[in-house]
């Protein structure tokens, strides 16, 4: 009986390995990774920040506007001394006009024409600041929606091993009924009766424990997915999985990959940052255009004094300053380069990894597949041994329990197969195109 004890310790183990939660309804394994990807508060949250990079961008188009300026002033003034240029008649007495007040109004507009580049850098790299947010968020959903699978896998296990813990229990239960009947009638000692309930506790026990890890499971995946807490997903299907197939291309994962395409897009900012700092030392030039009224009380009146013009401004200073930021813009794309070369070495190991771990999960669901069939066979052979009474008690309990066993491996053995293909997808970038 210390075998079929150190045999149930194993599968107490497997069940402890099953802990996460979920939810009512049927619910399928794509509606699962939609809804990760569209209802969970990070999902939400990373649509928030593609908007807010969408209104820088619609900000920096401002620059291509005209700056226009409208100001006016009223002021009061003590009474100058008043000396005229031009001559006036001998009637006339500067002392006397009394110019003590001020009216000034002034319009102007400036419209870029030239600035080196910072302009239309600028809004280039508000443009690919959306865009790598915009691929962040996507490989952010794919994090989410494996979340989500991983969750319902898992629920998957903890259902099936309760099922199956649930139909043993039944077959023990009649066997200690069965034993007591023969130990009553002297057929069997009351050791026999005791191992025989000492299993059917054991199973309970191992079935309280995959019924809590259902109940958190079911309760996690609910809460994940932003549904109903009192939803109670009803016994998984995985039969609806999609067809396994081969995807372990490198090349397809790299043109795929959203992290990639986040970082390349931060390549580019990059660049536009360094175009940015280069435009700094280069002269600025404006259309300018301005209207101005001016009012002295009593002295002079100025109307319809409109302008039209050409400015240019040229920073002498950046000719010497300015390089030293230019060096640092251009030290980020650097930086940025490496961290792709990174990403590209990081993608590569993931697929091939992702792609032995799939194989492998295929290669481990036939043998578990053969060894139900051999537990099964193994089971009669000890049972009908025992009905002979060629074998004893202890044989029959262990059969039992590795006939258990190895259904319940080859419960989770599905389960992850299922995990590891979506996880072949997601390193492939292809998870939300299937």
């Amino acid at each position: 009986m210390n075998t079929n004890i150190g045999k149930f310790t194993l599968i107490l183990f497997c069940l402890q390995g099953v802990a996460f939660a979920q939810q009512s309804a049927p619910l399928t394994l794509q509606e699962v990774i939609h809804l990760a990807q569209t209802q969970s508060l990070e999902a939400k949250a990373s649509e928030t920040k593609i908007t807010g990079k969408k209104l820088e961008l619609e900000a920096s188009k401002n620059t291509l506007l005209p700056d226009a300026k409208l100001s006016g002033q009223y002021l009061a003034m003590t009474s100058p001394d008043v000396k005229f240029q031009i001559p006036l008649s001998s009637s006339s007495d500067p002392m006397s006009i009394k110019a003590n007040q001020l009216l000034l109004g002034q319009a102007s507009v400036s419209m870029p024409i030239y600035t080196g580049g910072k302009i239309k850098n600028s809004i280039a790299a508000a443009s690919n600041a959306v865009k790598a947010e915009e691929f962040s968020a996507l490989a952010l959903k794919d994090q989410l929606a494996e979340q989500g699978i991983n969750l319902y896998i898992n629920l998957y296990k903890a259902q099936q091993t309760t099922l199956l813990m649930e139909e043993n229990i039944k077959r023990s239960e009649q066997r200690v009924a069965d034993f007591k009947a023969m130990e009553a009638n002297g057929i069997i000692p009351r050791n026999d009766l005791l191992k025989a309930e000492l299993q059917l506790s054991n199973y309970k026990v191992a079935l309280q424990e995959a019924q809590k890890n259902a109940t958190v499971l079911n309760y996690q995946l609910v809460n994940f997915l932003k549904l109903d807490e009192a939803t109670k997903v009803p016994s998984i299907n995985l039969d609806e999985a999609p067809l396994m197939v081969d995807i372990s291309d490198a090349n397809t994962a790299l043109a795929n990959r959203n992290e990639l395409k986040a970082l390349q897009a931060e390549h580019d900012i990059a660049l536009n940052r360094v175009n940015i700092e280069k435009s700094n030392a280069l002269p600025k030039i404006a259309l300018t255009g301005g209207y101005a009224a001016l009012d002295v009380h009593n002295l002079i009146t100025v109307k319809n004094a409109v302008n039209v013009g050409v400015g240019i401004s040229y920073d002498i200073g950046s000719l010497y300053k300015n390089k030293k930021n230019v060096n640092i813009a251009r030290n980020q794309v650097s930086q940025v380069d490496e961290h792709v070369v990174m990403m590209n070495d990081k993608i590569k190991v993931q697929v091939q990894q992702a792609n032995e771990n799939y194989h492998l999960t295929i290669s481990q669901n036939q043998l578990y597949t053969e060894a139900v069939n051999q537990a099964n066979e193994n089971y009669r052979i000890v049972k009908d041994k025992y009905d002979n009474g060629v074998a004893d008690t202890d044989d029959l309990l262990e059969a039992d329990v590795q006939q258990l066993q190895s259904k319940i491996n080859l419960a989770i053995s599905k389960a992850n197969t299922v995990e590891k293909y979506y996880d072949l997808l997601l390193v492939n970038g292809q998870l939300t195109t299937k």
